[in-house]
This record gives structure tokens, C-alpha cells and sequence, in this order.
């Protein structure tokens, strides 16, 4: 095992290699998010109406 100080150091120097995205990026990145996500859940909602009423129309001509 390493030495806790030695550990330490080596933690430090790592996080100092830690590019972290600007405001804007963070903000473009999250607007894309919520696009897909929207979208995604449009998507199923329009799947879930077509399933339901094709189950729907078989279930009718069974009587």
C-alpha cells in the first residue's frame, strides 16, 4: 500500500487534471436533455395511443 500522504498528493494531482465544462456547455448540454426527453416521451405516449387502439379494434372483433 501507498503512504496516505503520498495518496494524497496523487488524489490533488488528479483532480487538478479535471476540466470541468463551461455555463454555457452545461446549459446546452441540459437543453439537449430535455429535448430528448420530451421528444422521447412524445414518442411513447403516440406508440401507447396506437397500441391501445389496436388492441382495442382486436378485441371487438372477437365478440
Amino acid at each position: 500500500m501507498a503512504n496516505p500522504f503520498q495518496f494524497l498528493q496523487e488524489v490533488r494531482s488528479e483532480a487538478s487534471k479535471v476540466v470541468w465544462p463551461t455555463r454555457r456547455e452545461t446549459l446546452i448540454t441540459s437543453g439537449l436533455v430535455v429535448l430528448m426527453v420530451l421528444a422521447a416521451s412524445i414518442f411513447f405516449v403516440v406508440v401507447d395511443q396506437g397500441l391501445r387502439v389496436a388492441v382495442g379494434l382486436l378485441l371487438r372483433i372477437g365478440q
